[in-house]
């Protein structure tokens, strides 16, 4: 791979083809390798935003480009390294993210900074586009039933509260360095934003994964997988399919082709198995439907119990329905049962709800005696997702199709009637091309959302309809 940055050619016409060419110049500087024979990085040709292209045909297996470990952006790597690792207990958060935020504010906002013409590709972070910056009315109107507005209410409610009692009294010891009225929320949400959609996070080993670890290497495991900034990684969009895979090193990252790439085709990363909410709710975009393979939608636990509840005369079979909810809560389940698109993702979970939610008042007591939850773990899982799966729905008992069928419905009523609309208006809408076309960016991928989800659902109406 030849790093003459000579060498790294343009194809793009944009007000921002300068800091390109800067930011491509400093990759050469700081001995990041791009394989120039064949991609390219543009902001013409690609799904969104910037993105990478082949210049020729790309064989899986081939080495896209190479990081060297020293031009990551992470709390180890900044200027101020030193500050952030004498003060980590003073910045300690339920997020964990503050001591990379804070290298983040030094460093976005220091024109010194080594990171300087990779962070001007943000002149302004405008181009981030997650609900954050959507307007209340509009994630409401538009996001309702999808889980997405109240996600961001919490997001919203801890990013301020983190700012307050963290971030601020760590500023005021060191003035010297950042400065509340340049370093404010308004930046520091941004910079969220910014780590949700552009960070990476470095997977743990499979080892680690499986390991019963105690508090401290719990911590320390938490430790070694927060994330980091990745230069030019960051660059490809993601879709599901993708055609690119970042491997790690010791040394480097290495971006290599999974499959063969033509000639004009764009380069695909893979953010993870993640369906349209996720991806709108944290890098800002979506997959047009129906390509997004890992969609998904979920029936809140709270709209089980609400419809267990239904019908319900007396105070003692209330009891009963409270009583259950609460050995459920203990036996540590879902707050909602995940479906996609070939049935449900959480089902063994869903199979201890259900089973627990019918039984009889003399089963029940048996049930709890007997601690029999440690039992009903030990179900067969391959008959569990054969059971819960797209051919297994329309075969289970008539309590659990009816208990299912009932809270599904209820769902997919909490999307309301104003622009969520009933799956019908979504489904003509979505198939419209002229209609689709008169959209906005944030109505479009609302849409995506909206009738991806509510379409899992109305699928999960059908199987369980007695």
């Amino acid at each position: 791979m030849a790093t003459n940055s000579k060498r790294f050619k343009l194809d793009d016409g944009s007000d921002d083809a300068s800091s390109l060419q800067n930011f491509l110049q400093w990759c050469d500087r700081v001995g990041l390798k791009l394989n120039h024979n064949k991609v390219y990085v543009s902001r013409k040709g690609t799904q969104a935003d910037y993105g990478m292209l082949a210049k020729e045909d790309i064989e899986e297996g081939e080495v896209l480009f190479i990081i060297p470990r020293s031009v990551l952006l992470h709390q180890g790597t900044s200027k101020v390294s030193a500050v952030l690792e004498q003060g980590k207990e003073l910045l300690e958060s339920s997020s964990g993210w503050v001591p990379l935020l804070m290298a983040l504010l030094y460093e976005y906002t220091s024109p010194e900074s080594p990171w300087a013409p990779y962070l001007s590709l943000w002149t302004d972070f405008s181009r981030l586009d997650q609900p954050f910056f959507w307007s209340k009315e509009e994630r409401g109107t538009l996001l309702r039933g999808t889980g997405v507005p109240e996600a961001v209410e919490r997001d919203l409610a801890k990013i301020q509260k983190e700012y307050s009692t963290v971030v601020l009294p760590f500023i005021a010891q060191h003035t010297d360095l950042w400065n509340p009225s340049i370093h404010t929320l308004q930046l520091y949400t941004r910079l969220v934003a910014f780590i949700m959609a552009y960070s990476f996070q470095e997977p743990l080993e499979e080892e680690e994964e499986k390991e019963e670890s105690d508090d401290d290497e719990e911590e320390e495991e938490k430790a070694s997988n927060l994330p980091m900034m990745v230069p030019m990684a960051d660059m490809l969009n993601h879709v599901s399919n993708h055609n690119a895979h970042l491997e790690y090193t010791p040394e480097f990252l290495k971006m290599i082709c999974v499959r063969p790439i033509r000639k004009g085709q764009e380069v695909f990363n893979t953010y993870g198995q993640m369906a349209n909410w996720q991806l709108l709710h944290m890098y800002g975009f979506t997959e047009p439907y129906p390509s997004n393979c890992n969609e998904t939608a979920d029936i809140p636990m709270a709209n089980l119990y609400k419809v267990a509840a239904q019908g319900v005369q007396s105070d003692l079979d209330r009891q009963l329905v409270e009583e259950k909810r609460a050995l459920i809560l203990k036996m540590g389940e879902k707050a909602a049962f995940i479906f996609g698109k070939q049935g449900c993702l959480t089902d063994m979970e869903l199979h201890t709800t259900l089973k627990v939610l019918c039984m009889s008042r003399e089963e029940f007591q048996e049930f709890r005696e007997n601690e029999g939850w440690e039992e009903d773990e030990e179900a067969d899982e391959e008959k569990v997702s054969l059971a819960f799966s797209n051919e297994g729905l329309p075969g289970l008992p008539a309590p659990w199709k009816w208990l299912i069928h009932a809270a599904a419905r209820l769902t997919l009523d909490s999307y309301g009637s104003a622009e969520g609309g009933c799956l019908d208006r979504d489904r003509v809408l979505i198939e419209d091309k002229v209609q689709l076309q008169g959209l906005n960016p944030r109505q479009l991928r609302a849409l995506q959302v909206r009738h991806g989800q509510k379409s899992i659902l109305d699928r999960v109406l059908a199987l369980t309809q007695s």
